[in-house]
């Protein structure tokens, strides 16, 4: 594998008022996507499938987390499975529903995903694009 990072950001960080809830949680589904824990520390821990991209940790001011509104992350999938991977490891541990996987036409032809709120009540979005279906045009 290449040590040139692909992706567009360096990371995401979120927080969490319970981070051992919230780290249980990341490991269980991420999981199905491929991604693991990439850094550990005692307030902190990173995912990705090769940097650390993906963070989870306690607010660093010693505030409480909050979510925002209108914010949320998506992870990529590798396929439809993935996704529907993720939704049901993200509902068992203890995620609520915010959108079953499927298509979403207005996003495109080849989009596949689902929406969760994790246990902070972050929303969180996973995805397959399905080049097979085409590109989005104007994109």
């Amino acid at each position: 594998m290449s040590d040139e990072n692909p992706s567009i950001l360096s990371h995401v960080s979120i927080g969490t008022n319970d981070f051992a809830r919230a780290v249980a949680f990341y490991d269980a589904v991420l999981t199905p996507l491929g991604c693991r824990r990439v850094l550990d520390f005692p307030n902190a821990v990173a995912y990705g499938r090769q940097f650390p991209e993906f963070w989870v940790q306690t607010p660093i001011d010693g505030k409480p987390a909050t979510v925002g509104n209108g914010t949320h992350f998506c992870f990529i999938a590798t396929s439809k499975q993935a996704v529907d991977a993720f939704h049901q490891a993200a509902l068992k541990a203890g995620a609520t529903d915010d959108g079953a996987p499927g298509p979403r036409p207005l996003y495109g032809p080849p989009y596949y995903g689902c929406f969760v709120r994790d246990p902070d009540g972050h929303k969180v979005e996973a995805h397959f694009w399905d080049t097979s279906l085409g590109g989005h045009e104007g994109a």
